[in-house]
């Protein structure tokens, strides 16, 4: 208790916890994106659930992570050598994630482009993909992406439970702006398309950090926002269009 009272007098403590939360909001805008278009393709009464389920998920998993903290800090060690670069299980952890996000975002941009696509690849006799198929896949990048944010939270304070505050602020963010998030998404088909060049842009990254060459989150969200902004206007000016019609 001594401890917790000594961390909330301290203006430093405060600081940090307001800059890692706003991190981990940022962080977790790549996992809602992801989630969103994934549980947009259940059916309608369905959809809430999962998205909630998949978030849960996180929280549960990043608290986890959390509680086996001292083992998260040793996936940075490297365990073998390859291409002149030391692999940690970390960086395999990013590369298979990495990977497995292109392969979705490239899936999924084909079965918008094409007016026929077929059965979804995870269910290859149904059409539509199953609820267990969409929270298996929402199970594994928020493994991903659970374990790039407690990385980064560690490098930015020692104080576990300014962790788990920060933690339990984003995923609260998160499930707060899942459902309007997923309507927005569901609402304009053409937003659909940034977000998978979102997430295809997001699968490089995490490939390219796990083998070695970081690339500033600054950058990636700037290029984010610079597009979100243009979709925008797209729309505004459609609107304008139909209103004029």
């Amino acid at each position: 208790m001594d401890y917790l009272l000594a961390l909330a007098a301290d203006p430093a403590v405060w600081a940090a916890l307001a800059t890692l939360v706003v991190m981990e909001i940022v962080l977790g805008v790549d996992n809602l994106i992801f989630i969103s278009i994934l549980t947009n393709k259940l059916p309608a009464d369905r959809q809430a659930t999962a998205r909630r389920i998949g978030i849960g998920l996180a929280l549960v998993l990043r608290l986890g992570l959390l509680g086996a903290i001292a083992i998260i800090v040793q996936l940075t060690e490297p365990v073998f050598t390859a291409f002149g670069h030391g692999f940690s299980w970390r960086d395999l952890i990013l590369v298979a994630g990495g990977l497995f996000l292109v392969w979705k975002a490239t899936k999924e941009i084909h079965h918008n482009v094409n007016p026929d696509p077929g059965p979804d690849l995870f269910e290859s006799g149904k059409a539509q993909m199953s609820f267990a198929s969409a929270i298996v896949q929402i199970l594994l990048l928020d493994l991903v992406f659970s374990i790039d944010s407690i990385i980064t939270a560690v490098g930015m304070t020692d104080h576990v439970p300014i962790m788990v505050v920060a933690v339990v602020a984003a995923v609260t963010v998160m499930l707060l702006a899942a459902d309007p998030l997923a309507r927005f998404i569901q609402a304009n088909p053409t937003v659909v398309m940034l977000a998978l060049g979102f997430l295809l842009m997001i699968g490089m990254v995490l490939i390219a950090e796990g083998f070695g060459a970081h690339v500033p989150k600054g950058y990636i969200y700037a290029a984010m926002a610079f597009s979100a902004l243009i979709e925008g206007l797209n729309m505004l000016s459609r609107r304008a269009r139909a209103r004029k019609r």
